[in-house]
């Protein structure tokens, strides 16, 4: 994740006490699709149309980038391509960017890609 990234975020989550949970972040972000559920039926939709366009389009292209920099979404976005299309993998590292950049905010200390927690320490 770049500086860039990390200011939009910024800009544009301003407080997260505001999420109680990951999940509404990611819902906040554009990054899950809806869904639509009758009695036994659950129909999964395309990503939802109620969202922040701006940080969405700022996460999917980082998303694009990040598994180059950084084994651990490298993983992600394997695992998930596995599964599916590059699209859903993409989509899946940017949730996961999503969760690291609320835990680095919600903690107010700076990010430490995993690969460099063990130097750092």
């Amino acid at each position: 994740m770049g500086p860039i990234t990390a200011l939009t975020w910024a800009l544009e989550i301003g407080d997260v006490s505001r999420f109680r949970s990951v999940k509404q972040a990611i819902s906040y972000c554009g990054l899950c699709g809806d869904e639509k559920s009758s009695a036994d039926k659950i129909l999964r939709t395309p990503l939802s149309k109620q969202r922040n366009k701006h940080i969405q389009r700022v996460l999917v292209e980082a998303a694009k980038l990040a598994p180059k920099n950084s084994h651990e979404l490298a993983l992600v976005y394997e695992k998930a391509k596995q599964k599916g299309s590059t699209n859903r993998a993409t989509m899946a590292v940017a949730r996961k960017m999503v969760t690291y950049l609320l835990a680095v905010d919600r903690g107010q200390r700076p990010f430490v890609p995993a690969e460099n927690f063990t130097a750092a320490a």
